[in-house]
């Protein structure tokens, strides 16, 4: 019965977070670039946890505190004071394996914190690396989920879009869909899955222009490509682990 069904709902932005109710709801932290692909990537080449935190102060504080490697950035640079920043490629096998990770970003992070301070039930995070591991999850577990794109700078942004839009295409018979974001990033995928990066140079996306600015079109490439690290981070007692499924 299509009425049996929970549903699921797309925020584009943070700042529109507070029009979903989010109990009892699994919320997916969506930070394409690159936010959550590095999450993805460190915790699949071996990393012990992440730990997600709002600010470049709390991220050193802690890292000294635990002895932990701190990574972060602040408008796409690492930021001030921090060791590592926010590419997938910095956080090999040989270097992250069995180790800790602080992490701290412009987006992605801080809409983690928003997310738990509003009640959400169960946090994973998101990114085209691990697409698979994130829809089997929601599909296995049957319950109403808010897609969370964490945007720029609370801007709506293309590729947190389309990260959405590839999950509403691949789970979407068995959702309840009553809402137009999901509708528009399902769109804007089927328009893009051929060549999502040429989609985003096409199209001019300003975390392309961002990034591309920084000379980091490999880190978009990766980003943007299915299933290089396919598992689900979950977030539980304060960090992000595996989610043995």
């Amino acid at each position: 019965m299509s009425n049996s069904k929970p549903t699921l709902y797309t925020s584009p932005s943070p700042a529109l977070l507070d029009l979903y109710d989010i109990n009892n709801t699994i919320v997916v932290i969506i930070d394409v670039f690159r936010a959550t692909s590095t999450i993805a990537t460190a915790l699949y080449n071996g990393a012990k946890c992440i730990i997600p935190v709002d600010s470049v102060a709390k991220c050193i504080e802690l890292g000294k505190k635990i002895e932990a490697i701190t990574a972060g950035e602040r408008d796409g640079k690492i930021a001030e004071g921090l060791e590592y920043g926010n590419s997938p490629f910095e956080y090999s096998k040989e270097f992250i394996g069995g180790k800790t990770l602080v992490l701290t970003t412009t987006n992605g992070t801080k809409l983690l914190h928003m997310a738990l301070e509003r009640g959400a039930q169960h946090v994973i995070t998101g990114s085209f690396p691990n697409l698979s591991a994130v829809c089997e999850y929601l599909v296995q577990q049957n319950q109403p989920v808010l897609l969370g794109c964490s945007a720029w700078k609370d801007r709506v942004n293309m590729e947190d879009m389309l990260f959405a839009g590839a999950v509403i295409h691949q789970i979407k018979d068995h959702f309840s869909i009553n809402c137009d974001s999901s509708g528009i990033a399902e769109t804007l995928y089927k328009n893009a899955k051929s060549d999502m990066y040429e989609f985003l140079k096409e199209k001019n996306a300003t975390h392309y222009q961002r990034l591309t600015n920084f000379g980091l079109e490999k880190d978009m490439r990766y980003c943007l490509t299915p299933d290089m690290a396919n598992i689900l981070p979950f977030y539980e007692d304060g960090k992000l682990v595996i989610h043995n499924q």
